[in-house]
């Protein structure tokens, strides 16, 4: 049985017209596209005057054994979810504002993501085909941590600690003193 399952998923981006002072253009993420061609980048899919759609790239989208506590907590949401993380685009010389950079189903790893302020990460709905290849993935190899309450040690917390001092009284110096055994003098 794999541990780890992967598959190419084609990121769809889309350019929309916005009514801003300063902006004419927005970049999102709209769609992904299971199992698809991965030599595809920034192909046009539609052009209409106020939105223009691409494939942006295709990224893969990993599952591991040790995270399907995440794909649990996102099948169990009521719409679950793919994560598409874009970010700014350093050259700026192709014309386009972002670059799809990561794709994910886990909430907690698209949480991490959003920490930083310079990626923008898109939650889209979760397609009928990768929904089935989550929740399989996920009944395989998730087990359920049980719960285990966590009990009080038996220590005595009321033993007079011997030398340890009480630091409301002024000592010779701020320091450490050993405790004797009973009946030993110290010197």
């Amino acid at each position: 049985m794999k541990h780890h399952d992967v598959i190419p998923v084609g990121i769809i981006v889309q350019r929309r017209r916005i009514e801003h002072p300063w902006k004419e253009w927005v970049w999102e993420a709209v769609g992904v596209l299971p199992w698809a061609d991965p030599a595809v980048s920034w192909k046009l899919l539609t052009e209409e005057p106020d939105r223009v759609r691409f494939h942006a790239a295709t990224l893969p989208l990993e599952l591991h054994r040790g995270d399907t506590e995440a794909y649990v907590a996102n099948l169990e949401s009521a719409t679950p979810a793919v994560y598409v993380v874009l970010r700014p685009d350093a050259d700026g010389g192709s014309g386009r504002d972002v670059v799809p950079h990561h794709v994910t189903v886990s909430p907690y790893e698209a949480q991490h993501y959003l920490q930083s302020g310079d990626e923008t990460v898109e939650r889209l709905a979760l397609p009928d085909a990768l929904l089935a290849w989550v929740k399989d993935f996920t009944d395989a190899h998730h087990e359920a941590e049980v719960f285990v309450k966590r009990r009080r040690d038996r220590v005595p917390v009321d033993r007079v600690e011997d030398g340890l001092g009480d630091a409301r009284i002024r000592q010779q110096a701020d320091v450490y003193r050993a405790p004797t055994a009973p009946g030993r003098k110290r010197t």
